[in-house]
């Protein structure tokens, strides 16, 4: 008697899905061995460039100044973009942030009164963004170019309303008081001793930990808790899936009573409250702690790349956030030179993508990345520096590349910014 093997039956028209791949590893095992991998390569790049602030404590006291307002900003896209809402207002948002919490210091509220009128004046912005989305069905990046300009608008008309009289300066706010620092009592030191005496990676690993250990701001302690406060609510809540649930099949999601608007509108007023945290970060961190016209510099375009690089996860968009305020705080912490020591970086790490597109027996995209790894080498041995004239563009330029080379193993929301109207399920 012969055995027929029976194919599963599906109904017509529909077609039968393969399983989600199954992680060989944890996300938080593979998020340590990238960051492993990242201390690695800039160890291996500050001893054969023979340039230490790649590594230095400095530099990473500048990551993590000018990434926090990034990573805010990415945060407040991953809360809209998971309801189904494309926010690309992000950065008029966090314009109005900024505004508010140097509003905030000058009437002496303090930096938690900052921050807290940041996040109110960005989600006003979120909820202008929602009205105009949700309720009147207006085009996503319509409305979000609209806030944008309103917000720098807004901030602008509002600076030389308060702050002119006070500065002198439409332009400029008065100084705010900002939040006070402090640092790991003695391992601050033991690390500072460690960095001083230039040894191969051990100097590179203490001088990278002692910049998140030494003068260490309360807003970082804010946006850390934030990561984890977007992952248990987003993830592991009731409320989360529900929400989640309008980004991927909102039809069905109100099918099984989900009040879709509703969660939209949270979802977005959340995502303005983050951007405008992340525009107090901003004020707060500076030096004087002002707010200024311009102040954003397209940070809040620079947060929705981190999120893409992410893959609208918290801890991506972490890691995003960190390599693009890795940039803008070299920049700031070393000269030309050292910024020019990021090609021999990339060069590694072209290397390294070769050796494992080889061992996959990818051989189409090995050669490729040996192309880009001999011609990024070539501008490295040809160049002493970068011209100066670049050196404000870092961090944009980088958020190119790494979106390009991350666009094949991204997965938006399914509905992310497709129109939606109560009832389209009836």
């Amino acid at each position: 008697m012969s055995m027929v093997e029976v194919q599963p039956s599906t109904p017509a028209g529909m077609t039968m899905t393969p399983p989600p791949r199954k992680r060989v590893l944890p996300g938080w095992a593979i998020f340590a061995l990238g960051v492993v991998a990242v201390v690695g390569v800039l160890a291996t790049t500050s001893y054969l460039t023979g340039e230490p602030a790649l590594t230095s404590s400095s530099t990473m006291q500048n990551t993590v100044t000018l990434g926090l307002p990034i990573l805010l900003c990415g945060l407040g896209g991953i809360w809209a973009e998971r309801s189904g809402m494309i926010n690309i207002g992000l950065e008029g948002m966090m314009i109005l942030g900024t505004w508010g919490a140097a509003w905030a210091g000058v009437l002496g509220l303090g930096p938690y009164g900052s921050v807290l009128f940041g996040a109110f004046f960005g989600a006003l912005g979120g909820a202008l963004h929602a009205i105009a989305t949700v309720s009147f069905g207006v085009n996503h990046i319509v409305s979000g170019v609209a806030i944008n300009l309103l917000g720098a608008g807004v901030a602008k008309y509002l600076s030389t309303l308060i702050f002119q009289p006070l500065s002198d300066n439409p332009r400029d706010s008065p100084p705010i008081e900002r939040f006070d620092t402090f640092s790991a009592p003695g391992l601050s030191d033991w690390l500072g001793e460690l960095e001083a005496e230039q040894r191969a990676v051990i100097s590179d690993v203490a001088g990278l930990l002692r910049g998140l250990v030494t003068r260490v701001s309360p807003m970082l302690i804010i946006g850390i808790l934030l990561v984890f406060a977007t992952y248990l609510v987003l993830w592991h809540s009731r409320f989360g899936l529900r929400l989640r649930s309008c980004g991927e099949n909102p039809v069905a999601a109100e099918s099984l009573g989900v009040n879709v608007y509703l969660h939209k509108y949270i979802a977005v007023i959340a995502s303005g409250a983050l951007a405008g945290i992340g525009g107090a970060a901003l004020v707060l961190g500076s030096s004087p702690s002002i707010y200024s016209e311009g102040q954003t510099a397209n940070r809040g375009f620079i947060g929705l790349a981190a999120m893409i690089f992410g893959n609208w996860r918290p801890g991506g968009t972490l890691a995003g956030a960190g390599l693009f305020g890795y940039a803008d705080g070299l920049r700031l912490s070393s000269g030309p030179e050292t910024v020019h020591a990021l090609l021999y970086a990339a060069v590694i790490c072209a290397g390294l993508l070769v050796i494992w597109q080889l061992f996959r027996r990818k051989w189409t995209t090995a050669g490729l990345a040996a192309v880009g790894a001999v011609g990024v080498y070539a501008l490295y041995y040809a160049t002493d520096e970068l011209p100066t004239e670049f050196l404000p563009y870092t961090p944009h330029i980088i958020t190119l590349v790494v979106l390009a080379l991350a666009a094949q193993r991204l997965r938006p929301p399914a509905a992310d910014g497709v129109p939606y109207r109560r009832g389209e399920g009836d």
